[in-house]
């Protein structure tokens, strides 16, 4: 996630994972249209709604070297965005995959949205009107990265853990932060960033 900890989110629901710490999300249908509340409905069906890590989950068991690349979505978003920023869309490709899986509606606990998670303040200074149009994140996303990479001189892993940690624990810890979400992440971008740039061009 930019410019905080990373929390990029898939909605998962169920009655296990809201045990866990946290209050409840209630989602339901309201003349078809989805409802959320943290009050259970009275006489409608609904299921608990808990927001689950997809970029922050340490003991993820998704194994990065063989999961199915997106070697098509938003071709044409990411190619304009890693021209406008300079950056190598093998790179920006393995980001959002890493912060949401490339799903588009993603959001975290915190309030982090879309394919790059962008923190609404970041969005905001980055200029993005609206998080939650693909486009737009992801210029928004490629421009942020841009200026990691300008300022940890190329280093993809300081850029990755500035993505993730903030770029002021990378300066405090003059390298990738002793965090076990940071790390673990980094590793993940940089075994998807590999895999991307490998890939067959279709």
């Amino acid at each position: 996630m930019a410019a905080a900890t990373s929390l990029a989110c898939a909605a998962i629901e169920g009655e296990a994972l809201a045990k866990k710490s946290g209050p409840r999300i209630y989602k339901y249908l309201k003349g078809g249209t989805p409802s959320f509340s943290d009050v259970p409905p009275a006489k409608i069906p609904y299921v608990i709604f808990t927001p689950s890590c997809y970029a922050c989950n340490v003991n993820s068991n998704i194994n990065w070297h063989t999961t199915p690349l997106h070697l098509q979505e938003y071709g044409e978003e990411i190619t304009f965005a890693a021209r406008q920023f300079d950056v190598d869309p093998a790179l920006l490709r393995a980001m959002i995959h890493a912060e949401s899986g490339f799903n588009p509606r993603a959001r975290s606990q915190k309030g982090a949205m879309g394919l790059m998670q962008l923190m609404p303040g970041t969005a905001r200074m980055l200029g993005v009107a609206d998080a939650s149009q693909p486009s737009d994140n992801i210029r928004g996303g490629a421009q942020y990265l841009a200026g990691l990479l300008t300022r940890f001189k190329g280093d993809v892993s300081l850029a990755s853990a500035g993505y993730n940690a903030g770029p002021e624990a990378v300066q405090k810890y003059a390298g990738v932060p002793p965090y076990a979400e940071t790390q673990v992440y980094v590793q993940r971008v940089k075994i998807l960033h590999q895999r991307y740039k490998d890939a067959p061009r279709g």
